[in-house]
């Protein structure tokens, strides 16, 4: 039996044994969480005020079904769009059955959505997903009179190219690979609008030589890589990739797929554009409004602008500020509008309007009957922002529910850490520390041990020597303390040294260690934000997401450490 088919076996008989948590206020303590995020996990309470309803109370959602079920939204108009964008993502029988349910005015909507990265992009976006799963089906156990669904919003209208053509992965020489797609073979050197309509061309090929060069190769290399050819071809958009592969690594999940880049859908729009159009910045004071309330304990997230609205031009996806004149200008470009002209485009072609981040969030509520939205810390930070926004605009603001948040130890990680005597969350930070650590550990000399020692007969030797000196001449004390510190400081060269060299000694262990580290924690930063799903669909095969969703638990609210 081939390696890769045992583990794999292995990971299916594992249990919730396989698991642990780690409390987000220990992750604040070390700078790698925001105390805003923290309290939202930990202490609730303490920042409720910026919130609409509470993610941990059964009473906090049934006071939202029954504000949502007096609200009015476009059902019918919504299910004709939702079920033939999600033919054409080819989306399962489930999905489909989920996107009739949204016909009736008793189903609901738990709703995510990220950017769309190659191959869905960071692990935190699969998380994402199951995270809305999971709660749409906890949430339909708990009201049993009423529907839920997850729906996934495909941010496919923001034209940063460069935020999403990456993919990150651990290579044969167990370094990370950046492996970039880039649309002619060269870096954009203009604005290409959004990024979702942009068409894969010729070069997809050069990079995906990159990546099978790359890759580890296992028993499931070959079939992965045609897979993601499959998908990701020249002709196909990068949303149709995005969702055509989403749906392939995680089948029948039942996750609706809607895409805002759409003229009927904007057009249900047209009235939110004209009121931000007409309202005198009244949405970015309120926001800054809200920030400064915010930042007397934690720190704002985003930025309102004055007319928060982007408009499609020439292929451009370009930001509407206003001049000095009264009128509108396209930011970087000559392009100039009045009031009125920008108002009859929110009324006559509403679909050349997009929002950016502070009004994004209230299109998603003002076409769907969201009950809860399922996000990131950084969301979670900008909501906190956006209360009084949601009130000026009478949109229901949701419940806004943390998502999964996971950290996977592979099985030679985990003897890493039991062969050096480590705790899991000591890799959450400087890995050079560990280094040391482990170092000092595994040397019959202890270099922290040594020297302090030896700093201490120094100092000591010297303060003896004090007292005679003193006695000799009182103006020389100065002269003793200069003649210590220097001492000291060479001392401390003299023990980097010391390290650096033992650290060479015993390469072998730490190779380990840093190798560990860059599995989970690599560049700094949690593996979910760095690694593709491609990792682990290589190294344990096409049903990982199945697994891994079967492992998350989304009731925790801490973050997850799963054993492989």
């Amino acid at each position: 039996m081939p390696t890769n088919a045992r583990i794999l076996i292995k990971i299916f008989v594992n249990n919730k044994d396989s698991m642990d948590w780690i409390n987000y206020r220990q992750l604040a303590d070390k700078e790698i969480v925001t105390a805003l995020y923290a309290d939202y996990t930990t202490h609730f309470e303490r920042v409720a005020k910026f919130y609409s309803g509470n993610y941990t109370s059964n009473d906090s959602f049934q006071q939202k079904i029954d504000i949502l079920q007096h609200k009015k939204y476009e059902r019918t108009i919504l299910h004709r769009i939702l079920n033939d964008q999600n033919r054409e993502y080819h989306s399962g029988i489930k999905t489909l059955a989920n996107i009739d349910l949204l016909g009736n005015d008793n189903t609901f909507a738990v709703v995510t959505g990220q950017q769309l990265g190659l191959f869905t992009g960071p692990l935190y976006t699969i998380y994402k997903a199951i995270t809305a799963v999971k709660l749409a089906d906890k949430l339909t156990r708990d009201f049993p009179n009423y529907n839920f669904i997850p729906v996934f919003w495909l941010e496919g209208e923001d034209h940063d190219f460069d935020e999403i053509n990456k993919l990150k992965l651990i290579n044969s020489l167990n370094d990370i690979s950046v492996i970039e797609y880039l649309i002619g073979g060269k870096p954009l050197e203009r604005n290409i609008g959004a990024t979702g309509s942009i068409p894969i061309d010729e070069s997809i090929e050069q990079f995906f030589a990159s990546v099978a060069a790359s890759m580890i190769q296992t028993d499931y290399s070959k079939t992965l890589l045609e897979t993601m050819r499959g998908y990701y071809k020249p002709g196909n958009t990068i949303l149709k990739a995005f969702t055509g592969f989403f749906n392939h690594i995680f089948e029948d999940s039942g996750l609706v797929f809607l895409n805002s880049n759409n003229a009927e859908l904007k057009k249900l729009l047209s009235p939110l554009f004209t009121k931000e159009i007409n309202s005198n910045s009244e949405a970015s004071k309120l926001v800054i409004q809200k920030s400064a309330e915010l930042e007397e304990h934690y720190h704002a997230q985003i930025k309102a602008k004055a007319v928060n609205l982007f408009m499609f031009h020439k292929g451009g996806r370009h930001l509407i500020e206003p001049s000095e004149n009264g009128d509108y200008y396209l930011k970087n470009l000559r392009q100039r509008y009045t009031k009125e002209e920008l108002l009859a485009t929110a009324a006559t072609t509403p679909d050349l309007l997009s929002p950016n981040v502070v009004l994004r969030s209230l299109c998603q509520d003002t076409l769907l009957p969201t009950i809860a939205y399922v996000a990131g810390p950084a969301e979670i930070a900008y909501f906190a922002q956006l209360k009084p926004v949601y009130e000026y605009f009478s949109v229901t603001m949701p419940i806004i529910y943390p998502r999964a948040s996971v950290t996977i130890v592979e099985e030679k990680v985990q003897k890493v850490l039991e062969k050096y005597s480590l705790d899991l969350i000591e890799l959450f930070g400087d890995a050079e520390s560990i280094i040391a650590k482990v170092s000092d550990q595994v040397s019959e000399v202890k270099v922290d041990t040594l020297f302090e020692s030896l700093n201490n007969r120094i100092t000591d030797a010297i303060n003896e020597a004090r007292f005679g000196i003193q006695q000799i001449d009182p103006t020389l004390n100065g002269s003793i303390d200069t003649t210590l510190q220097k001492f000291q400081q060479q001392m401390e060269v003299l023990k980097q040294k010391t390290q650096k060299a033992q650290q060479q000694k015993e390469e072998i262990s730490l190779k380990q260690i840093k190798k560990a580290a860059m599995n989970i924690f690599p560049n700094g930063n949690f593996q979910e934000r760095e690694f593709s799903v491609v990792q682990y669909l290589n190294k344990y095969g096409p049903d990982f997401v199945k697994w891994i969703s079967n492992e998350i638990s989304i009731d925790k609210f801490q973050h997850q450490v799963i054993n492989i």
